[in-house]
């Protein structure tokens, strides 16, 4: 059994995307190309997004800390602290309304 204070960490991550060139900082929590589940803790400044880009497979955002928004097309959704956002199943970029933290799980189809 292993346990990993996601506070601790968004502290951290946060710190790191506020002073780095692109804005945000990231870390796989869990799993990796072994792995058909991955969970990784992104840390965005305000201002700062992940371009738009392929869904990777199952996926869902829960946003730590700030504010973000989930864009997918013309349609937006906002996350704050506690909210779940679904990945469509489409290309999609995030934002940062403030400075922020998600938590990104994806599950990929083995092989």
């Amino acid at each position: 059994m292993q346990k990993t204070s996601l506070t601790a960490l968004v502290r951290h991550h946060l710190e790191t995307a506020r002073s780095a060139s692109s804005g945000r900082s990231a870390l796989t929590v869990y799993g990796g190309h072994e792995h058909v589940l991955r969970q990784t803790l992104i840390a965005l400044r305000a201002g700062s997004l992940l371009d738009e880009h392929e869904n990777p497979g199952e996926a869902t955002v829960q946003v730590l800390h700030g504010r973000v928004t989930l864009v997918s097309g013309d349609v937006r959704w906002n996350g704050s602290p506690g909210d779940l956002l679904f990945v469509p199943d489409a290309r999609h970029s995030l934002e940062a309304v403030e400075d922020s933290a998600v938590l990104l799980t994806v599950g990929k189809s083995p092989g």
